[in-house]
């Protein structure tokens, strides 16, 4: 089986910063990594590899610094990775995304499973997998948890997490999916992985080696934009009573039930104990 993993290098939760002009993500200069939910989609199709033969080729878009992302995917157990970089797809939202990465996939050649993760912590929309698939006119699944392959390879049976539980679906291959946590747990670089990984050349394409609509990439591709960005804030009006003595605790007891009974809480306490009593 050739499996494609789609990955994304995502700043550090605690460092992402927006530029409130053009509503993107500030991405240099700020420490970035996998984006951990990536991590799922490569162990499965690492897996996969293990079981049904083949190969796992890891696939990212982003600036040139999103080579760390790939070879540490390659130390993990990818045996190849691609990188897309270019000024020009600066900006893109996930529409224009996934049309670049459909390119680029197209370009790798034929192939018979893409993995994606479930979603990227940064933007958290769920949409890249999705679009990739609609862009690639591939039969898709979301939120897998358990995937078996059948048929000698040409279709994949998958448990699909829903609201109510589960669902079980059959694909035809080639097909996409993307994995939530409970389908792996990641495996750590090994030494041998580390040292492949730091030899291994990536092969980097950017617009121009993939033929793409320059009127669907970038920013100004992007159909949709970020208006606004404001930062959230919490404000709770309240007071506060310190309890030191006999004094103030009577005094915080006096204001935490004149709190309660105007709001109706003591009122509506009264009324469902003297319904149990009653029953």
């Amino acid at each position: 089986m050739k499996i494609i993993v789609p990955i994304k290098q995502v700043p550090e939760t605690g460092n992402v910063k927006m530029d409130t002009e053009t509503g993107t993500i500030i991405r240099d200069g700020s420490e970035s990594i996998i984006n951990p939910l990536d991590l799922y989609a490569i162990e499965t199709a690492i897996e996969l590899k293990e079981k049904h033969g083949g190969s796992v080729t890891a696939i990212s878009m982003g600036p040139p610094a999103a080579e760390k992302a790939l070879r540490e995917a390659v130390a993990m157990g990818c045996d190849e990775a691609v990188l897309i970089t270019d000024r020009k797809f600066a900006g893109s939202d996930t529409w224009a995304t996934s049309y670049t990465l459909s390119a680029a996939i197209k370009k790798i050649g034929p192939f018979d499973f893409i993995v994606a993760g479930e979603r990227a912590t940064d933007g958290d929309t769920g949409q890249v997998g999705p679009n990739l698939a609609a862009a690639l006119n591939l039969p898709m699944a979301t939120f897998i948890r358990t995937i078996d392959v059948v048929k000698e390879a040409s279709a994949i049976q998958v448990e699909r997490l829903v609201e109510e539980g589960y669902e079980q679906l059959e694909l035809p291959l080639p097909a996409l999916v993307t994995v939530v946590k409970e389908i792996a747990y990641p495996r750590l670089p090994t030494l041998r992985g580390k040292q492949r990984a730091k030899k291994m050349e990536l092969l980097r394409w950017g617009a121009d080696d993939l033929d793409l609509d320059v009127t669907k990439i970038g920013l100004k591709g992007s159909p949709t934009r970020v208006v606004k960005i404001v930062s959230p804030r919490v404000t709770r009006e309240g007071s506060r009573v310190e309890v030191k003595n006999e004094e103030t605790l009577e005094k915080a007891v006096e204001e935490l039930l004149t709190f309660l009974n105007e709001r109706g809480f003591l009122a509506e306490h009264k009324r469902l104990t003297e319904g149990e009593k009653g029953a």
